[in-house]
């Protein structure tokens, strides 16, 4: 799914003298690295302050105890996604409240936001899904009238843009009032390990976070907040510090990846491809960054999705389902609350989605074979082969 390998070979030398620099240093935890790549990723971002810590699920999490979120407030966010943006919530003896999504986007619904809100409600998590920012416009529009905080979920997006009703753009991860992100190895932006980040434009509570990420400490041994200990190392920052300045071109080999598998498949009705944003005048997302594809998400209409995957796997192309479960259905997560009748296209979603390679290193003899293996089976090629094969099969026994 993701060639790391590859990718580390071109920028090999300069990965490993930075990583041989901070070992010789011995300045492992919150060293001169952590601040400069706090410092450029601010720049690149163009938000006040980043504070990193130690993975995206603890972002979040720090994230809404910085908001200073109390048990039993209600949380909204997508019921298509994964895991960790729900697990937080609940960690925090918070209440998700999880709602559908849009079957174009697959990010969350504002329609279905609008109808769940409480006088419980205190917050908002859209999680831009897959490279490409949710319906910011509405969802800001709806948490102002609401007096809403929007937690942004930037873990699929880093690099994207959003384009506003106004013409405004702003990245991902700069549009609410505090966002989180991930820097799992495989993330657009990824480290060698784990790693996360927090950010806002928002100073006081900047100071807040940046307290609780250090065990709520701003002086040594003076605890002044309840924090956790969550740190991005200094090996893990200058890995960081050494991808940032070719996330740009990174984002745009796999813009262009996904203009090749979209050309592959056009006009076949079995097929649907990813589709871009209704502001982003380019179909094809040619230059406009408003979807990173972190992502290649297909939707296969009459066909077996699930025999698909396998007749991927037989042909060695790994493929991935995100996600094969809804949130409310997980063990975890039910609550007599949700009803399926409100969740109709996150249960069509989970039937339909599969995710196929998408990362840097693509190359154009990869994607003719992928996209040459699905299309043999939604075309319906490779089951008639096996039927003619079976019925030859057949005669020679008789």
């Amino acid at each position: 799914m993701v060639d790391l390998k590859g990718q580390y070979e071109k920028i090999k030398d300069q990965v490993d003298q930075s990583v041989l620099n901070v070992i010789e240093s011995s300045a492992f935890i919150n060293g001169p690295e952590v601040h400069a790549f706090q410092e450029e990723l601010e720049a690149y971002l163009d938000v006040k302050h980043v504070i990193p810590c130690a993975n995206g699920t603890d972002a979040l999490q720090i994230a809404m105890m910085g908001l200073g979120l109390k048990p039993g407030d209600e949380v909204i966010t997508a019921d298509f996604t994964f895991a960790a943006t729900v697990e937080v919530i609940a960690l925090l003896q918070l209440t998700p409240v999880l709602v559908d999504v849009e079957k174009d986007s697959f990010n969350i619904d504002p329609e279905a936001i609008k109808k769940a809100i409480t006088p419980k409600t205190k917050a908002i998590v859209p999680v831009h899904l897959f490279g490409q920012c949710a319906n910011m416009d509405a969802i800001l529009e709806i948490a102002n009238e609401h007096n809403l905080y929007v937690i942004e979920d930037n873990a699929q997006a880093i690099g994207a843009s959003y384009t506003f009703a106004d013409g405004t753009v702003k990245k991902a991860g700069g549009i609410g009032h505090i966002a989180s992100t991930s820097f799992f190895p495989s993330k657009n932006l990824g480290c060698y390990g784990d790693g996360g980040a927090i950010f806002t434009n928002d100073d006081d509570l900047a100071h807040t976070i940046r307290g609780i990420v250090n065990h709520g400490m701003y002086k040594r041994y003076h605890h002044d907040v309840v924090g956790v200990n969550s740190r991005l190392d200094s090996i893990q920052a200058t890995i960081l510090r050494a991808k940032l300045p070719h996330l740009d071109r990174y984002n745009a080999a796999r813009q262009n990846a996904a203009r090749k598998y979209n050309a592959a498949f056009y006009g076949n009705d079995k097929i649907i491809t990813p589709q871009i944003s209704k502001s982003c005048e380019n179909p094809i997302c040619a230059g406009c960054n408003c979807h990173v594809f972190h992502q290649y998400t297909l939707r296969i209409l009459d066909a077996d999705r699930d025999a698909l995957v396998q007749h991927l796997n037989d042909n060695g192309i790994p493929c991935g389902v995100y996600y094969p479960i809804p949130l409310h259905s997980q063990k975890a997560y039910t609550d007599e609350r949700y009803n399926e009748a409100d969740f109709p296209v996150t249960n069509q979603l989970v039937k339909e989605v599969i995710s196929l390679p998408m990362h840097t290193e693509l190359d154009d003899g990869q994607i003719d074979f992928i996209t040459k293996t699905v299309l043999d089976f939604v075309n319906g090629r490779i089951f008639l082969e096996s039927r003619i094969k079976n019925q030859e099969s057949g005669v020679r026994s008789k």
